[in-house]
């Protein structure tokens, strides 16, 4: 996500280095939990995932899409109520649709920032090379996954899961990155521009190319309605007749709540995956016009909205994290078939050969350059770093195969291949050692 526009400063990166910690382990230990509970009680584990919290005609999925996921033996408990109701809300939805939410827009929020701000970085010329090398990160694992599907005769049946290696996993890369590199190497800065343009063109990927139902693009309007308003009556006017202090203590983020409760019911509605809800409200929440950097040191002196409410999400982003990889890391250990190898393929290959080739087509080609301290070689190891895909892979694939629309074995091989990426961070640290990096320590 966003870096920060200066030196790192020791204090601001073991902040980050902690919570990204936490945030790791957590993600681990559900992901474990899950893989664990899967393979010892497959049916209690499912039975779990698509327990149904609310039958009603307003939110969660389809009924009868939910009996598919469900099955048919488990749905007929619920006969009655399924009978009664257009919609249910399960666990599994009320995770991945409500509560990623939350995450999507913390890493909107740092998209933005390096977008809009002044200093944001991917702003300028200084941008331009990860901008390219993102695009290969990305060009790369698709072409490589299509031509795996072909050549295993499952194109058909694979196509659709095209997006699922151009995710990179921000947290486990910047992990490897600093150890690969050490946590003054410019590589790591490098590694977390090209990660916010993979995070930007992935939420881009999800709304465009992976719609939930029927779009119905009216809805939006409600979105950016609810955005608009907020950001007229409690950002822009606010701060032009100079009450926006009072404003801010007085309500607190309840006017933000508001809006991002109705621009993710109009996501959700429109056909969209709603976990990009509450995308449109993060720019209209007010925000200091320096980007300090994800979790930096500094911002938890900031008095703005935006970054309060950020780091009063950090923790339930933590747990809500643990709670996805229990609900969606659940896979039965023989689930290995062509999706898993077409996954595998497209991070471990085509993610690195995508980042080193138009990586060094800017630097050397476009005459744009590397960082100081950077060589082209450093870009094959931060393709391998990056090819680590987890938790956005395990994302993208239960929205590209979803449950009940596609054979179970497709999506569970998907997801296989999201967990055996891990495998990369082997590989970057050997391929950092046959590269000779030299680690830099931050000064």
């Amino acid at each position: 996500m966003a870096q920060q526009s200066s030196p790192a400063r020791p204090g601001a990166a073991y902040q980050v280095w902690g919570f990204l910690t936490e945030y790791s382990l957590l993600l681990i230990i559900g992901a474990v939990g899950a893989l664990i509970w899967a393979n010892l009680d497959h049916h209690s584990y499912h039975h779990w995932v698509e327990y149904p919290l609310l039958f009603n005609d307003y939110v969660g999925m389809a009924s009868d899409l939910w009996i598919k996921k469900a099955g048919a033996e488990f749905a007929g408990h619920f006969a009655a109520e399924t009978a009664g109701s257009t919609k249910v809300l399960s666990v599994h939805y009320l995770i991945n649709d409500m509560l990623m939410a939350l995450f999507f827009a913390i890493a909107g929020k740092e998209v933005w920032e390096a977008v809009a701000l002044k200093n944001g970085s991917l702003r300028g010329k200084k941008a331009v090379t990860p901008l390219v090398a993102t695009a290969g990160g990305m060009l790369g694992p698709v072409a490589v996954y299509l031509m795996v599907a072909y050549a295993l005769r499952d194109f058909t049946l694979l196509a659709n899961g095209w997006a699922i290696p151009t995710a990179t996993d921000i947290a486990f890369s910047y992990l490897v990155g600093r150890v690969v590199f050490g946590a003054g190497h410019p590589a790591v800065r490098f590694l977390l521009l090209l990660a916010i343009a993979d995070d930007a063109a992935g939420l881009i990927i999800l709304a465009i190319f992976y719609p939930q139902g029927d779009l119905a693009p009216e809805w939006l309007l409600l979105s950016f309605g609810a955005a608009l308003a907020v950001y007229l009556l409690a950002n822009y006017y606010p701060r032009r007749n100079g009450s926006g202090p009072w404003v801010w203590s007085t309500f607190g983020a309840w006017p933000y709540v508001i809006a991002a409760a109705a621009s993710w019911y109009a996501f959700a509605e429109a056909g969209i995956h709603p976990a990009l809800g509450l995308l449109p409200i993060v720019p209209a929440i007010p925000h200091e016009d320096v980007a300090h950097g994800f979790f930096a040191e500094s911002e938890v002196h900031a008095t703005d909205p935006l970054n309060r409410i950020e780091h009063a999400l950090k923790t339930p982003v933590e747990v809500i994290l643990l709670l996805f990889g229990l609900a969606n890391a659940g896979v039965a250990l023989t689930s290995v078939n062509s999706a898993t190898y077409a996954v595998l393929a497209g991070l471990l290959i085509g993610k690195p050969l995508g980042i080193y080739l138009l990586g060094a087509f800017a630097a050397n080609g476009l005459k744009l350059g590397l960082p100081a301290g950077m060589k082209n070689s450093d870009l094959i190891v931060i393709g391998f770093v990056a090819a680590i895909g987890f938790t956005v892979s395990l994302f993208v694939a239960t929205v590209a195969f979803p449950a009940g629309k596609v054979p179970v074995e497709v999506l569970e091989g998907a997801k296989m291949g999201a967990l055996l990426s891990f495998g990369a961070a082997v590989l970057a640290i050997v391929a950092g050692r046959m590269f000779k990096v030299q680690k830099v320590a931050l000064a």
